[in-house]
């Protein structure tokens, strides 16, 4: 059994109810129609008629929970609350039940704030600015959480590797450049979410073009620094670098760049110094690696927000419709 379906067996022990808010996609009803007859989790479509007629009419809608915003009964309760959270920003009661009706976002954002639903995946057809942003303003941080930041879930072909080939990665899609401080908490929060996720040791390695000392560089010091807090600070996680990609991957090469590291050769968890290379790595390996990446997914937030690639499939959203399920188990 591949690892989204151990996923989808995990979802289904303890049900979740997970909002799509791109009731303009076509792909979200594809993804949706599957989900309910592969049955592991319950899903709520947010849309207009006019919008479930033209990209919902080919698929089998029975047993989705479609809510229009502007004809919702909770609407209106919805727009208070928000109001209530964003007026020392200046929102006046208007502007939050505007904005509800015209970003499904904020209005997914918002069911989930209410506990009228447990998690959202968004961003088949919007940025990632636009699917993260409502979710800091209104569900926020993690209690203990000192950054948001967003991994995906690879597996790869080659099952000798990772945990079965699954590995996560980190951070592929948020934070720009991080620090030493904001690149350990990456790496905690990626260990976290993989052992809860794959249910086995997190062994991170902290990437770097250097491996113990062989190249001398501010880039480097950044990972080796991190490296230092990542252990002090979460000593319960196994982390370890600075190291490169094949010191961390291959045993054999482990050997003789990294000895006696307790994470080189069997890494699971990669973290990346930057976002430049997170995302070049994950999309090679998707493209040319045959890989299969869901993603992005936040970590650090208080309740599953999930981002999505605009070049996502159905298959896609599947997927991390199921990772978001079992997250939401967690929180």
């Amino acid at each position: 059994m591949g690892f989204i379906e151990q996923l989808k067996e995990k979802a289904r022990a303890n049900r979740k109810k997970i909002v799509l808010p791109e009731g303009m996609d076509e792909r979200t009803y594809a993804a949706a129609e599957q989900i309910v007859r592969e049955d592991f989790a319950d899903i709520i479509l947010l849309a207009t008629d006019e919008e479930v007629e033209k990209f919902g009419k080919e698929y089998d809608i029975k047993g989705i929970t479609i809510i229009n915003p502007r004809k919702y009964e909770k609407t209106e309760a919805y727009a208070e609350e928000f109001y209530e959270l964003r007026k020392a920003k200046g929102m006046t009661r208007e502007q939050a039940y505007a904005m509800l009706i015209s970003d499904y976002m904020y209005f997914a954002c918002m069911m989930v704030n209410a506990g009228d639903a447990d998690g959202v995946v968004s961003g088949a057809c919007h940025s990632s600015a636009n699917t993260l942003r409502p979710s800091l303003q209104i569900i926020k941080t993690k209690p203990g959480s000192k950054l948001v930041s967003a991994f995906f879930v690879i597996c790869v072909p080659n099952k000798k590797m990772g945990a079965d080939g699954v590995f996560v990665m980190a951070d592929c899609g948020l934070n720009q450049n991080p620090n030493p401080v904001q690149l350990a908490d990456i790496a905690a929060s990626s260990a976290e979410s993989f052992e809860y996720l794959v249910g086995e040791k997190a062994r991170v390695a902290m990437l770097s073009h250097s491996s113990y000392g062989s190249a001398a560089h501010p880039d480097v010091t950044k990972v080796v620094e991190a490296t230092k807090i990542a252990k002090k600070e979460y000593p319960q996680f196994l982390i370890d670098g600075e190291l490169q990609t094949d010191a961390a991957l291959v045993p054999e090469i482990a050997e003789f760049k990294a000895p006696g590291s307790p994470v080189a050769g069997r890494a699971n968890v990669l973290v990346f110094p930057d976002l430049d290379a997170g995302n070049i790595g994950y999309k090679l390996l998707q493209r040319l690696g045959q890989a299969e990446a869901y993603g992005p997914l936040c970590q650090g937030i208080a309740k599953p927000i999930n981002d999505l690639s605009r070049g996502c499939s159905a298959k896609d959203i599947v997927g991390v419709v199921a990772i978001t399920a079992v997250q939401a188990q967690i929180n």
